[in-house]
């Protein structure tokens, strides 16, 4: 369980890199071969979209492989959703009782041509979700360091609302318009080495982005992006996994693509896994 200081220091900062183990060796070991068969289309099912971030082919040499929703490919992303450390720690940051999956995301920055992503919040890149109250959980698959592109956040950036286009300067720093941002705001930037295995979680509103990984040590994880129980389906734009949503505009967005992992305080345990493919879905 996390510390009430744990909980403070995420509510000052928009982020958590406190070490938190949520992975062992056996599951990340699984979770690597099955990235490799889902990118590679020998899944159980299939995933929304397996795409280079970078624009071109998985093979050019610029490459952010993203993978969303692997967990409707297969059974162990699946059940990753339903992680008890991860959705407990969740919840409490959010402060709520019930909590859902929005969606999952890979990026594998390969070694040696694995490029930058950019600076950005996620929440402006959810034009369907209202409030912006979501937290995700990014989970390391191989240790992440500043050498082969680690995660950087701005601490208390969540507190500035959706800034619009960020972009990225020199030596990564992020780029922005000063006169969006309150009285005395400081751009500072941290990295955020994880271990293989541990979790970083960030608030949607949090500046973030990582650098280029030129090492030859690959560098995979694995992001849950987690919704409180009362977001809503508020559509002001579009989202590649929309087209699953299946409540009206204004009402609580849940459904059989969005699950429900924690709900009265207590981490559920996920259904039995049958693929998110046509047949599974006729």
């Amino acid at each position: 369980m996390l510390t009430q200081e744990q909980v403070d220091s995420f509510d000052q900062n928009g982020y958590l890199n406190c070490g938190l183990q949520v992975l062992d060796d056996e599951t990340l070991h699984a979770l690597r071969n099955r990235l490799d068969a889902v990118m590679e289309g020998r899944a159980q099912g299939q995933a929304e979209a397996v795409r280079n971030l970078a624009g071109g082919t998985l093979e050019s040499d610029k490459v952010v492989v993203q993978v969303v929703n692997a967990w409707q490919a297969d059974d162990r992303f699946y059940s990753h959703l339903f992680n008890p450390i991860i959705t407990q720690a969740v919840a409490r940051l959010c402060g709520c009782h019930t909590l859902r999956v929005w969606h999952d995301q890979v990026q594998y920055k390969p070694p040696i041509v694995g490029t930058a992503t950019g600076w950005h919040q996620d929440y402006p890149a959810w034009p369907v979700l209202e409030p912006a109250d979501l937290v995700s959980c990014w989970v390391a698959l191989d240790d992440a360091t500043q050498e082969n592109g680690c995660m950087s956040m701005v601490p208390g950036s969540h507190r500035w609302g959706a800034h619009g286009p960020l972009a990225s300067g020199p030596e990564f720093m992020p780029s922005y318009d000063q006169a969006l941002l309150p009285p005395g705001a400081e751009v500072r930037v941290v990295p955020c080495e994880v271990k293989a295995g541990c979790a970083l979680f960030h608030h949607c509103l949090t500046w973030h982005g990582s650098p280029p990984n030129p090492s030859p040590k690959p560098r995979r994880a694995i992001a849950v992006h987690y919704m409180p129980g009362y977001t809503r389906y508020q559509p002001k734009g579009g989202h590649l996994v929309e087209h699953h949503i299946e409540v009206a505009p204004g009402e609580v967005l849940r459904g059989r693509f969005f699950p429900t992992v924690l709900e009265d305080d207590a981490p559920l345990r996920p259904d039995e896994f049958v693929g998110w493919g046509e047949t599974a879905l006729a």
